[in-house]
């Protein structure tokens, strides 16, 4: 899994809690089923992408100058790797657009965006979503990576969308099940789901991006 490999461990995973759910007394239902593959999905599978991001695209980040002057006892230049930089950039961007779109929602905050999370308003995801992409374009001439400003921009929008449907996603879940937060483990802010929420799509559709469509992992 720390090279990327998850398809078999998740696909294993899946089968052997569907078995479970199958050979248990009673009648299993399929909302149990649908359920039960979702939750291995949803906080499974998707998180994974983080490692195949970080770990997966090994190329050299060849023109990041941190990574000329990182000291060889830390790994050296070779430590400074496309998924690396790919990686502090989308995580940056996310507390970027959640911090953005917070600020934004309490300052100029009036239309609601859904039903499914009312305190979120529309002003607030367009603040989030300038936050958000200047945060990449701002990273990416810090780290030289993406090469392009059309990249950088393409980049921070879909860590955007990634870190807004997530939070989306979550609310449905918690407005489904009746109750308020995931959990209590954090004072005042819930359950670890509620604070991580914004990073579960987001691995998966930065490591698609950069791996699909920055040409040479944008090297």
């Amino acid at each position: 899994m720390y090279f990327g490999n998850i398809d078999v461990s998740v696909t294993s995973a899946a089968f052997v809690v569907a078995m479970a759910l199958l050979l248990q007394r009673g009648n299993p239902r399929f909302a149990q089923l649908s359920s039960t593959i979702f939750g291995l999905f949803y906080c499974g599978y998707l998180p994974c992408f983080w490692v195949k991001l970080r770990c997966g695209l090994a190329a050299p980040a060849l023109n990041t100058r941190i990574g000329t002057a990182w000291p060889f006892l830390l790994g050296g230049q070779a430590h400074w790797t496309v998924g690396l930089v790919a990686t502090l950039i989308s995580i940056s961007s996310i507390i970027a657009a959640d911090t953005y779109a917070f600020l934004g929602g309490k300052a100029f905050g009036r239309t609601p965006l859904t039903n499914i999370s009312p305190k979120k308003t529309w002003e607030g995801v367009i603040v989030g979503l300038g936050g958000c992409i200047a945060t990449s374009v701002l990273l990416s001439k810090i780290f030289r990576w993406p090469t392009s400003l059309s990249g950088a921009i393409a980049f921070g929008f879909l860590n955007f969308f990634g870190s807004l449907f997530g939070d989306l996603t979550e609310s449905m879940i918690k407005r489904d099940a009746g109750v308020k937060d995931s959990g209590s483990l954090i004072p005042g802010h819930g359950g670890i789901l509620d604070r991580v929420d914004s990073y579960i799509f987001t691995g998966a559709l930065a490591y698609s991006f950069v791996k699909t469509f920055l040409p040479l992992y944008g090297v």
